[in-house]
């Protein structure tokens, strides 16, 4: 019955396969049940309710992708947005964080709305096809500066604005350890390569101190002080469209961005579309809707998703892997938290790498395609957002296209996005 409706041979996997793929993508992202709390409580939310909300959040989100879209892509409140969510919004602005909430939950609907309508499919389907090979690397090069930081082997330098970190810390050590470890287990093909990795990593990092073994094993949730705490008559203040804009627009392209670069790398993209991309889509919209009311920021889908993919996964249920996890991590949080930085960071380098594979595709003999190509793969590491690299190789795109006179290669939705990615960057340096 499970292979019938995850289609598992046809997908050339199994069940072992899937749920080691699944444990894979949540152990990657479990960071987020820790940091997630940590961030909304500057807003003042209480990170018990947080903690809960985020939790359930992702596990109902990452249900949703798995059973209807049976795609092996997990979702989580995001961290761009749950950072917007506190520093711009709670605190630059003034917001409560019940009002704050209302406008996240009404975002939610409205993306549910442009699902429904296929706006979003059409946006994803109309994407050219060099920026989808070229998202996709450029997210790979995006995580692999993100294990480089979290390893401390890139730190910040005020001459040069990163340098190499000091192999002198206890950490860049660990992590280099865990960087040949894992390196090793995957070029010898061994399954759970990745995972192996990480678990020996953190078992390394406890062992040096960087990381504590849990006081405890488990830990009861606390629902109440977020759940279906918004403000919706406080939301409702025309005031609050600037911000319910922020939330739609950076979901909007981080999430295709992501679809984009984890199907690549999985092989799902058919004749240059997501089949179901759809119900891909209702994933993210159910779960944003759904974390408001529970009491956390925007649920989107996670570029860690192509560790598990790297580790196996092929199907949807591999999401039920990662649902269970996060429905025990509501209560095994404190195991959750002792997985280092460090020990993740190996995981992500390496995926980095195997994502970088979509370049080979770009047609670089060709400077109309492979000038957009370049600035999406260098803008989305350098500028830290995938929305952002994603728009300006767009917008490149369509320059150079009509410099070239191929402006018949432009269709409708590049001309659309590209009027509103440019009104976007003059807004913001008018603001």
């Amino acid at each position: 019955m499970i292979d019938r409706y995850f289609k598992l041979t046809e997908n050339q996997t199994s069940v072992k396969q899937e749920l080691l793929g699944g444990l894979t993508t949540f152990v990657t992202m479990a960071y987020i049940v820790v940091v997630n709390p940590q961030i909304l409580a500057q807003a003042g939310m209480p990170a018990d309710g947080v903690v809960f909300a985020t939790c359930l959040s992702a596990a109902v989100a990452t249900l949703v992708m798995g059973l209807y879209a049976n795609y092996p892509i997990a979702l989580a409140p995001g961290m761009s947005l749950n950072a917007y969510f506190t520093y711009s919004v709670c605190l630059a602005m003034h917001v409560p964080w019940r009002t704050a909430l209302a406008v996240v939950f009404f975002s939610g609907v409205l993306f549910l709305v442009l699902t429904v309508t296929r706006v979003r499919e059409q946006i994803v389907n109309g994407m050219p096809v060099c920026l989808k090979h070229s998202t996709a690397a450029g997210i790979g090069m995006f995580i692999a500066f993100v294990g480089l930081r979290n390893a401390k082997l890139v730190v910040a330098n005020s001459a040069t604005f990163v340098g190499l970190g000091s192999f002198a810390d206890k950490e860049v050590q660990t992590a280099c350890f865990g960087l040949a470890l894992t390196l090793v287990l995957m070029a010898r093909k061994i399954h759970g390569a990745i995972l192996m990795g990480i678990l020996g990593t953190t078992l390394l990092g406890m062992l040096r101190g960087i990381s504590s073994w849990p006081a405890a094993f488990f830990a009861m949730p606390h629902p109440s002080s977020t759940f279906l705490q918004l403000d919706f008559r406080g939301a409702l203040h025309l005031g609050f469209l600037e911000i319910l804009f922020a939330f739609l627009f950076v979901d909007l392209f981080d999430n295709v961005g992501t679809l984009v670069g984890v199907s690549e790398q999985g092989g799902f993209i058919k004749e240059g579309k997501i089949p179901r991309v759809g119900r891909v889509l209702l994933a993210d919209s159910v779960g944003t809707i759904f974390g408001a009311l529970t009491g956390t920021s925007t649920v989107t889908s996670y570029i860690e998703s192509a560790a598990g993919v790297a580790a196996g996964a092929r199907t949807g249920f591999s999401n039920i892997a990662v649902a269970g996890m996060f429905v025990l991590a509501m209560f095994c949080s404190p195991l959750a938290t002792a997985i280092p930085a460090c020990a993740t960071a190996p995981a992500l380098i390496l995926v980095g790498v195997l994502m970088s594979e979509s370049l080979a595709l770009v047609a670089w003999n060709d400077f109309s395609e492979a000038l957009p190509a370049f600035i999406t793969m260098l803008a989305t590491p350098l500028t830290f957002s995938i929305a952002t690299g994603l728009s300006l190789g767009l917008i490149s795109y369509t320059v150079v296209k009509l410099a070239s006179g191929k402006f018949k290669e432009i269709n409708a939705l590049v001309w659309i996005l590209t009027v509103l990615f440019i009104l976007r960057y003059v807004y913001l340096a008018a603001a």
